[in-house]
């Protein structure tokens, strides 16, 4: 890299950096440009300036999160990733709802771990009957009554009066990812559309809970197609991102599909610190065996957030090593 590409590049991240603390926003070439960056020293330029950003609306502390998978198998959605799918021959677990002392014995080991958000996570397109909502309700009470966890949940498309259920059960976050960008959403799923996705969106946020809401990279999508689904969260203003990184799983569709690089990812994570500066950005599925030794960059990266325990199908690994990292680079876990 020149010497004078160098510096022109640091000058347009000093400028956007600032221009972003002042009450500004990036524009759809400015991500292009980031998207476009390969050379390692303009990738520590990057992080540096993401790092600024995070500090800067987020602080140096670590939000934790944990789900539980509360009901697994026989999805009537074909998502090529996912190994719940009943259109896919996986070797998932399959098991109905847990109940509530089951789902708050995983909360409770959860808050142990660190995580201050707990999420309950049903396989298929929604809740299937009232029985089945008053056992999340009853899980969600358990949790509010007997930890300092924040209750969330991901149960699919939901009506209104389900969802008003929820909400007065004392559940304080909507997860719903929107997957990929809607230029690529018909590639990755049949069964919906990326409109039904979007709109449960914004019936959660209209029955007043924060909203959760990302997607999983690695898919086959384009560069052009991350910055699609980056601005499209930023005009839902979700107030929470997870990203996911494609982890193949054998008998879906994309179980041949390559890992993304640990670089592009920390790319990809900076780019979204960029584009939602004031959100949660938190790293989820696949950091482990996409990112491999380069974990700890993705807070370096503009990430103030992770899972920690287990996905919902894969294993995690061992929360004191994630605490452990966050401590090694200064960072403290948010508990309240």
């Amino acid at each position: 890299m020149q010497a004078d590409s160098f510096t022109e590049l640091a000058t347009f991240l000093d400028e956007l950096t600032g221009h972003i603390i002042n009450g500004g926003a990036i524009t759809y070439g400015q991500a292009q440009r980031i998207l476009a960056l390969n050379a390692q020293e303009e990738l520590l330029q990057l992080m540096s300036h993401a790092t600024r950003l995070r500090k800067y609306f987020k602080g140096e502390t670590v939000d934790l999160c944990a789900v539980v998978n509360a009901q697994s198998g026989r999805c009537s959605e074909d998502c090529i990733f996912c190994a719940q799918s009943k259109h896919h021959k996986t070797d998932v677990r399959i098991y109905p709802l847990l109940d509530a002392p089951a789902v708050l014995k995983s909360a409770q080991d959860a808050r142990h771990n660190g995580a201050h958000h707990f999420g309950i996570v049903t396989s298929g397109k929604g809740i299937t009957g009232d029985k089945a909502l008053a056992s999340v309700c009853a899980s969600i009470r358990e949790i509010t009554g007997k930890t300092e966890l924040l209750p969330c949940a991901s149960l699919g498309v939901l009506t209104e009066d389900e969802l008003s259920c929820l909400r007065e059960a004392g559940l304080k976050r909507y997860h719903h990812n929107l997957e990929t960008a809607e230029s690529y959403f018909p590639s990755i799923c049949s069964t919906h559309t990326y409109k039904e996705r979007v709109q449960t969106i914004l019936a959660a946020q209209r029955a007043g809970f924060e909203i959760c809401a990302g997607g999983i990279f690695g898919l086959g999508e384009t560069s052009e197609q991350r910055i699609e689904l980056a601005f499209t969260l930023r005009d839902l203003n979700v107030d929470s991102i997870p990203l996911n990184f494609l982890n193949p799983v054998a008998g879906t569709p994309a179980e041949d599909y390559s890992l993304l690089p640990p670089l592009e990812i920390l790319k990809i994570i900076a780019l979204f610190r960029f584009v939602l500066p004031h959100k949660d950005i938190r790293v989820c599925g696949g950091r482990e065996v996409c990112l491999r030794t380069l974990q700890p960059l993705l807070y370096l990266a503009g990430a103030n957030g992770t899972m920690v325990g287990n996905y919902l199908t894969t294993s995690g690994r061992n929360p004191d090593t994630d605490l452990q990292e966050m401590h090694d680079l200064g960072f403290t876990p948010r508990y309240k």
